[in-house]
C-alpha cells in the first residue's frame, strides 16, 4: 500500500524537512508543489531531514496545475475549514493527502470544488491550526493505522531484555 504526501507551496524549510523525515520513516512518497518559500538546498531544510534525504521518494512540481496534470487518484484536502474529520475517512491505497502553505493553507477555490474530500484534524476552537509537520504526521499515521501499518516495523526491543511473550 502506498500513501502520497503533497505539500503545496510550503514556506518554512524546517517544516518541510520534518515532513521529509516522516515520509522517510513511513515509506510515503513526498510531492513538493511550488512555488516554495525556500530553495531545496536550504541548510535548515536539510538539517531537519538530513539523515533521511536518501530514503525519500520525492517529486517536485512548478505549481498546483502541473501536480494535478501528472497525478490522478483519490485526493484528500487537509484544512481547518472542513466538515469531516481526518479519522472519518477510509483512505484507499495510493491516496494523496494535500496540505497547504503555513500562512494560508490550501487555496479556497480548491476546497470549494472538493467539499466531500476536505478533512480536518480536530482541535480547540481558539487555536488557528496545528504546525504543518505535526498535521502531516497525524494524517499519515491515521492512514497507516487503518491499513495496519503495512511494511512498517511495529514492535521494539530493549537492549539486554527479552519481552516475556517472545
Amino acid at each position: 500500500m502506498q500513501i502520497n504526501i503533497v505539500m503545496v507551496e510550503p514556506e518554512i524549510p524546517q517544516n518541510t524537512g520534518n515532513v521529509a523525515r516522516t515520509c522517510a520513516a513511513t515509506g510515503a512518497r513526498l510531492h513538493l508543489v511550488g512555488p516554495m518559500g525556500f530553495k531545496i538546498d536550504d541548510k535548515k531544510l536539510k538539517r531537519a531531514g538530513l539523515d533521511y534525504w536518501q530514503y525519500l521518494d520525492i517529486t517536485y512540481y512548478e505549481n498546483i496545475d502541473e501536480f494535478f496534470e501528472k497525478n490522478k487518484g483519490d485526493f484528500y484536502f487537509f484544512t481547518t475549514k472542513a466538515r469531516h474529520t481526518h479519522s472519518e475517512v477510509a483512505y484507499p491505497d495510493n491516496c494523496y493527502l494535500l496540505f497547504g502553505k503555513e500562512t494560508k493553507g490550501l487555496p479556497e477555490e480548491l476546497l470549494l470544488k472538493n467539499p466531500d474530500t476536505c478533512v480536518r484534524i480536530p482541535m480547540q476552537g481558539e487555536i488557528r491550526s496545528l504546525n504543518l509537520s505535526n498535521a502531516v504526521a497525524i494524517a499519515t499515521y491515521e492512514a497507516l493505522r487503518q491499513w495496519d501499518y503495512p511494511a512498517l516495523q511495529n514492535f521494539g526491543q530493549l537492549h539486554n531484555y527479552k519481552w516475556e511473550n517472545d
